[in-house]
């Protein structure tokens, strides 16, 4: 079969490989599609587990289930989605709902990546995370339930309340699923800010009440100005940036939230006044990847088109093709999300 094996950022190459060999307690799925993340777009996250087959936001067809799979809940022909790290739900990390520090979650994986003809898909992946897709999901609408599912779980995180205005800081497609979601979790007006039109105009078609050209003027200027002076409540900081995020603190109002969905680059600091801090009385958090109930809400969403490719799939690549679509979720200009499709 083919794969797609980064060696460094700037080399991917699609090399023939076996196909994996089933286990009794694995699943084999043949691919459908599967998303370029824009995690994995960041040079130093990504060359760090090189070499690597890149793709975690798959999603196909099962083809084969092992002898020792029980049967009832999944079948041969089977259209799935599958994330790619499973948590045990019997640790008390799971019992808390943080699913991500579970170490099953951070042990588990498909085999041998996302973009690749085939995958093996372990029992506890198959168990714990793996849904059966309804007859309204596509397979391009699949491959946007993790990455819907980690906005999902920052939109929980970032408590937001009846009526909150919420500010999305960076316009990328995980920018543009805030949008899409901020009032489904009670937000009553939502600003995007960035510099890149195209990204600006689709924050407004999907629904942002304003949106702010950061390349033209002041963020924290212009959102006083939007909000008669109050500023954000809630504050969700999209790029890799310590820059970005003290202005995501800078931009939150009293008693607001201040969400980091991204982390800095290596060996940048994020400081700030704690006393400003404190008495604005300010919560500051992090929300990383998601979990098995995110992903079922996620689900959800795509169900009721909320999010769906239609809206935010804007190219389309074989997997021959795989380090042009990597290029362009790293350009990050005129598209959102990018998709490896399989025959």
């Amino acid at each position: 079969m083919k794969a797609a094996r980064l060696y460094s950022f700037t080399d991917i190459r699609i090399e023939d490989v076996p196909i994996p060999d089933l286990g009794p307690r694995d699943a084999l799925v043949k691919t459908k599609a599967c998303g370029i993340c824009s995690g994995d777009v960041m040079p130093w996250y990504i060359e760090k587990k090189a070499p690597l087959v890149i793709g975690h936001e798959p999603a196909g067809e099962i083809v084969a289930l092992g002898s020792d799979i029980q049967k009832g809940r999944f079948k041969v022909g089977d259209r799935v989605f599958i994330h790619h790290h499973a948590p045990c739900m019997e640790c008390r990390c799971c019992e808390r709902g943080d699913h991500v520090q579970c170490d099953t979650w951070r042990s588990t994986k498909i085999s041998p990546g996302g973009v690749s003809e085939y995958i093996l898909v372990p029992e506890i992946n198959l168990l714990n995370d793996t849904f059966v897709l309804p007859d309204g999901v596509s397979f391009e609408d699949a491959s946007l339930i993790e990455p819907t599912a980690c906005v999902v779980k920052s939109l929980k995180r970032s408590r937001i309340k009846k009526g909150d205005t919420v500010l999305v800081i960076g316009l990328g497609v995980m920018g543009q699923l805030h949008v899409l979601l901020a009032k489904e979790f009670g937000a009553g007006k939502v600003i995007g800010a960035d510099m890149v039109s195209f990204r600006i105009k689709k924050a407004l078609e999907f629904g942002a009440d304003h949106a702010i050209d950061v390349s033209k003027t002041g963020l924290e200027e212009e959102l006083s100005r939007l909000t008669d002076g109050r500023m954000a409540d809630v504050v969700i900081v999209g790029p890799n940036s310590v820059n970005a995020m003290k202005q995501g603190i800078e931009s939150a109002a009293i008693g607001g939230t201040v969400t980091l969905f991204t982390p800095a680059k290596p060996d940048e600091i994020l400081s700030f006044d704690p006393n400003d801090f404190y008495f604005k009385d300010i919560t500051l958090t992090a929300s990383y990847s998601c979990g098995p109930d995110d992903t079922k809400e996620a689900l959800g969403f795509i169900e009721r088109k909320i999010v769906s490719a239609e809206k935010l799939v804007t190219h389309r690549f074989k997997i021959e093709e795989t380090a042009e679509a990597y290029r362009l979720t790293v350009e990050a200009r005129g598209s959102l999300k990018c998709l490896v499709v399989f025959e």
